[in-house]
């Protein structure tokens, strides 16, 4: 699962589930929360291939944001999102034994839908 959320309100802006973690996954939700949403002057990931790849990184610089990336190790500097998957692991994913990907879907749709967390 990918997710942006917004740092000054924590909401979940856009998210999808894949059982890939890759570009085209990021890409897609990237482009999502930009397509819903003002533009952002600072975007923080980690240091995974998938965010530090040409085309993700490509695509913030033409918009003019700011990339800011984690240090190795330290979860704590993009501790919204960190803390976003602690609750939704903790209060939904580990209390249901999903069976398929839908299954999954579905059941964080509905974490989202009904949180704080939801997007404005």
């Amino acid at each position: 699962m990918t997710a942006i959320i917004d740092w000054h309100s924590k909401a979940v802006l856009s998210y999808k589930i894949s059982n890939t973690m890759d570009s085209q996954l990021v890409m897609s939700v990237l482009n999502d929360a930009l397509e819903k949403y003002p533009h952002p002057e600072i975007f923080n990931t980690d240091q995974g291939s998938q965010y530090t790849s040409e085309i993700h990184i490509k695509r913030l610089k033409k918009l003019g944001i700011t990339i800011s990336m984690d240090g190795k190790g330290r979860a704590t500097d993009n501790i919204c999102i960190e803390r976003f998957w602690r609750s939704a692991k903790c209060e939904r994913i580990y209390l249901n034994e999903c069976q398929t990907i839908g299954e999954l879907i579905t059941d964080v749709d509905d974490y989202i839908e009904f949180s704080p967390l939801k997007g404005h």
